[in-house]
């Protein structure tokens, strides 16, 4: 068993290969042909953003697809190049070579290897879990604020507009309001009729590719309108035929100038890459159900992008486009993204040439189709009507992904959840506890009306004690001290408390000597391992005493109550403890006295 385990570890494609049936394997090559169409002019597009040959778009999402469907953990995610990652390379190695010739080729393919090795190595020192600290509102504020970017990049296709090159959404907006009246009504039908076909056939017809179908009625009517008409009145753009080559061999430049020139620039990529594609991940987990592993995922990236620079891919990511466009074709396993990988194959080599007649309105309606379903309007509303703070993350993440740089909206999500977690593992919740009298075994329970042992306060701390959390949990327990200077003893319930640093370790000490010096002391219950260990390893633990660290209820209160005031127990009415019985009240011992005169 244990074999097995560490070999569905180490190959993640074993646990979902056992999911694959006729159906699913149906389900996920159609969708792998979806996908695989809709990358043609996507991988184009995105090479030349890239500074790259037009060609490497295609190889970039090929090998690195593959391998990233192999070893990754989200069953949808689809790697690749990304708009993102093309324009953050193109910034960055435009100064070092000359954009698409052979040194900027060579460049890119090392720059792709050296991501790949730290994405690599971070999953292999289990850094994963650092993808969790991303809040959900955070998720669905960047992919509505995605989503809407998509939208506003595709519109001019969508519509047949020349807009010129804008720096900001806002530019393109208004430019496209002052001149909305300039579209091409000829496109603009070729888009709608694209958009509707997808629409109908997945009502009509879910088990037919509508996306297929779409672009192939788009192409009949768009090659039929350029030929009664002339392209020139239409307005109708076709994506181009592509060249017919399969990616060559190729290999890094492992020169010590070459690392030193792009290091800064491979640790930069590795975090935004990482991070788009585990939020990418995680987006489309939220509608699936599906539990994402960040160090699978590190794992996935790292071995496609060194695998990819291999055969000539730059740097590749997790792709908003045709992830959510393989998750609307009804992928069901990571199979769809390897089906859409192999196929651009055979597309290179003998279909290529036939996206000269598709129409780039109907690759641009697709996408916008699947912007718009990548938004959550039910998560946005859950977000709004169940905590306004969430809500405001949501809105603060999704105006940053907007109006800045993607890869810095990422890493602002990333950041600002980071805080999040910060503040509210730094007020770690403090509650009063008391047993119920009235309880079945007198269970601990935190009702403010019922009555507390005169001499005990027992409190209950639910997260960890350290650096960040003991100037909190220090005031809580001072004020404690000042308020009820009768409780001399403190019993703290443990059981929430996974961490207990240096700083947590003193902190107990240092409350351990002020109840000492009150007359009382400070006792644990069911105090984890893990926290013990430092208390330990300091001689902390020593000072407190082993005898405080109680291990059940019972232990504990009876061995608490050997320690208490039996003049104040026998003054006392309040006999929440099955202990007290065994403590006469003082009116039946000064009554007892007086008829044994």
């Amino acid at each position: 068993m244990v074999l097995r385990f560490s070999f569905s570890r180490l190959f993640p494609f074993l646990r979902w290969g056992r999911r694959l049936d006729r159906e699913t394997v149906h389900a996920d090559a159609l969708a792998g042909l979806t996908g695989a169409a809709i990358v043609l002019p996507q991988g184009v597009a995105f090479a030349t953003i890239a500074g790259m040959p037009p060609e490497y778009g295609l190889y970039a999402s090929m090998v690195p697809a593959v391998i990233a469907a192999l070893f990754g953990s989200s069953w949808h995610l689809v790697s690749g190049p990304t708009t993102a990652a093309s324009v953050v390379m193109f910034s960055s190695l435009s100064v070092l070579a000359i954009p698409g010739s052979p040194d900027y080729v060579s460049l890119a393919i090392t720059l792709a290897f050296m991501v790949g090795v730290t994405q690599f190595a971070m999953g292999l020192f289990k850094m994963g879990t650092l993808v969790n600290f991303i809040s959900h509102s955070v998720i669905v504020g960047f992919t509505a604020g995605a989503a809407l970017l998509i939208v506003t990049k595709q519109i001019k296709v969508f519509l047949g507009l020349e807009i010129p090159p804008q720096q900001h959404l806002y530019d393109s907006l208004r430019y496209l309001w002052d001149n909305w009246s300039a579209f091409h009504p000829m496109v603009t039908v070729v888009s709608f009729i694209t958009i509707a076909t997808v629409l109908v056939s997945k009502r009509r017809w879910p088990k037919i590719p509508g996306m297929i179908v779409a672009m192939i009625i788009g192409s009949v009517i768009a090659s039929g309108l350029n030929l009664y008409f002339g392209p020139e009145r239409t307005g109708i753009q076709m994506v181009g035929a592509l060249p017919r080559q399969l990616p060559p061999l190729s290999a890094p430049d492992l020169s010590l100038d070459v690392l030193r020139q792009l290091a800064p620039l491979a640790l930069a990529m590795t975090l935004f890459a990482l991070t788009e594609a585990v939020s990418i991940a995680r987006a489309i987990a939220l509608k699936t159900g599906q539990p994402i592993q960040g160090n699978q995922e590190f794992f996935g990236q790292g071995l496609s992008n060194i695998c990819g620079s291999f055969f000539s891919s730059y740097v590749a990511t997790g792709s908003f486009n045709r992830s959510g466009a393989n998750y609307e074709a009804g992928a069901r396993t990571p199979l769809a993204a390897i089906i859409a990988g192999v196929l651009l194959i055979p597309i290179v080599l003998v279909i290529a040439p036939l996206t000269a007649y598709l129409p780039k309105a109907s690759v641009a309606a697709l996408l916008v189709l699947v912007a718009w379903r990548l938004v959550d309007m039910g998560q946005i509303r859950l977000l709004f009507a169940a905590d306004p703070k969430e809500a405001g993350i949501m809105g603060v993440t999704f105006v940053s992904t907007i109006f800045f740089k993607l890869e810095f909206a990422i890493l602002f999500g990333v950041i600002l959840s980071l805080m999040i977690y910060l503040r509210r593992t730094s007020r770690p919740r403090i509650m009063p506890r008391t047993p119920d009298a009235a309880a079945r075994n007198r269970k601990f329970t935190s009702g403010v009306t019922l009555p507390e042992c005169p001499q005990l306060k027992i409190l209950r701390i639910e997260d960890s004690v350290y650096f960040g959390s003991v100037t909190h949990v220090g005031e809580m327990l001072r004020l404690y001290r000042e308020h009820y200077p009768d409780q001399k003893h403190l019993l703290l319930l443990t059981k929430g408390v996974n961490q207990v640093d240096l700083a947590g370790s003193q902190l107990l000490l240092a409350e351990t000597q002020e109840r000492r010096k009150m007359g009382g002391d400070l006792y644990l219950y069911r105090l984890k391992d893990g926290a013990a260990k430092i208390l330990k390893k300091t001689g902390y633990l020593d000072y407190i005493g082993t005898h405080n660290v109680f291990g059940s209820k019972h232990e504990a209160i009876s061995g608490i109550f050997e320690r208490l005031d039996r003049n104040i127990c026998a003054n006392c009415s309040n006999r929440i403890f099955s202990e007290c019985a065994k403590v006469p009240r003082a009116d039946a011992r000064d009554r007892a006295g007086r008829e044994g005169r």
